[in-house]
């Protein structure tokens, strides 16, 4: 595969120009470039990937503050203990991680303590994976059930337009 092609994959651009959305450039395309670029990428496909994170422009001054996030030994504590939940409720099993996880684990790990899920009108491959999400997100927050909040933050991870 060559190089570009590899780069709209894992780079996923808004638009041909890249700049649609840009608080600071502006785009150069024209609207309906824009929706038939978008939907180039297929739906099945978006259904396979977990996250989507969308990545602002940052400036200068927030790069450079000098006010500093968590420290980096406490998330490293707080992945290691969401792993080991995974471990001891995956044990005999053969599967690792959350991510691993197919429609049978779901339904039995993944119980989620409101039925907001029924409004999104997800794929099914989409509702596994928000679901496995939010269990990876409870995992982290040590809690064995999914909370409102953590299916709430799950649904960010999805895309905002379809592609």
């Amino acid at each position: 595969m060559s190089g570009q092609r590899l780069k709209k994959i894992h780079g996923i651009n808004p638009c041909p120009c890249g700049f649609c959305g840009d608080p600071l450039r502006q785009c150069s395309c024209p609207p309906g470039l824009v929706a038939r670029y978008q939907r180039r990428i297929s739906g099945p496909f978006i259904d396979r990937v977990d996250i989507f994170v969308e990545v602002p422009h940052i400036n200068y001054e927030k790069l450079t503050d000098e006010c500093q996030g968590e420290v980096s030994a406490s998330v490293q504590a707080r992945i290691n203990l969401a792993r080991q939940r995974q471990q001891e409720c995956f044990n005999g099993t053969g599967l690792i991680s959350n991510a691993e996880m197919g429609a049978t684990e779901v339904r039995q790990l993944c119980q989620a303590e409101d039925a907001a899920m029924k409004q999104l009108h997800l794929s099914a491959r989409a509702f596994h994976r928000m679901l496995k999400l939010a269990r990876t997100i409870a995992d982290l927050e040590n809690s064995d059930i999914i909370k409102a909040h953590q299916l709430g933050e799950a649904i960010q991870y999805r895309p905002r337009r379809m592609f």
